[in-house]
């Protein structure tokens, strides 16, 4: 007997819009943190109505992706679903388990880059131990945060393992809105500094021990600075 042919599915105008900007945002179209083109320009580029639009844009910023701002525009506020629901998570999270995420992601992918690394991605490291002296030596914390956050991602891109370099590039920004913001003085500085040194070596020689190691007292300076920083601050 010939079996009925079940109707198919076809998703609404407005659904597929979303799936089209949530794809350009993830592809970098729209950086996070920039205005996207006004009503007008987006619809006459998109061929949509301004019911449809709003319908999309709408279920964006549900999702996380988007931020409307009254009398400004809308902003892009993440790249991804798991990005927004992370940093909102990480945000509320104590800083001690933020802290030990951050110690397992990055000691298992430092011992992997140690087994797995490239020459070319040995050489990305040292550029950025450079870039982060530079910064460091001009007292420019904004620029000494940013060159931390590429050196450690590019760590993690050295594993060789994809589906981590993608969890943490989810991660990263959810790691650094919780953790950044706290002042360096001299001394933990230059301990930063050795520490960052010392795994990029572990990792050149392929002592996957010494860079799991070596990774793991990176995050453990940070929150042993993080408790005495406080106290110091009510010293002065």
């Amino acid at each position: 007997m010939k079996r009925i042919s079940a109707p198919r599915r076809v998703a609404s105008l407005s659904a597929q819009l979303v799936d089209s900007l949530r794809s350009h945002i993830e592809a970098g179209g729209w950086p996070v943190g920039t205005r996207i083109p006004p009503e007008p320009e987006l619809m006459e580029e998109l061929g949509v109505g301004r019911s449809t639009l709003r319908e999309a844009i709408g279920a964006l910023v549900h999702l996380g992706l988007l931020e409307p701002r009254p009398g400004d525009g809308t902003y892009v506020r993440s790249s991804s679903e798991l990005q927004s629901v992370m940093v909102r998570r990480a945000s509320s999270a104590q800083r001690d388990n933020v802290l030990e995420l951050r110690t397992v992601l990055e000691e298992y992918a430092s011992g992997a880059a140690a087994l797995r690394r490239s020459e070319s991605e040995l050489r990305q490291l040292r550029e950025l131990l450079a870039d982060a002296d530079a910064a460091s030596d001009g007292q420019d914390v904004a620029a000494a945060e940013s060159v931390d956050a590429l050196f450690h991602r590019a760590v993690v891109r050295a594993s060789g393992n994809d589906l981590l370099v993608e969890v943490y590039d989810h991660l990263g920004t959810a790691l650094t809105s919780s953790l950044g913001g706290m002042p360096w003085d001299a001394a933990h500085a230059a301990e930063h500094a050795r520490l960052h040194r010392r795994l990029v070596d572990a990792i050149e020689a392929r002592d996957t021990g010494g860079a799991r190691d070596a990774a793991a007292s990176i995050v453990q300076l940070t929150h042993d600075h993080e408790t005495v920083a406080p106290h110091a601050s009510e010293e002065e």
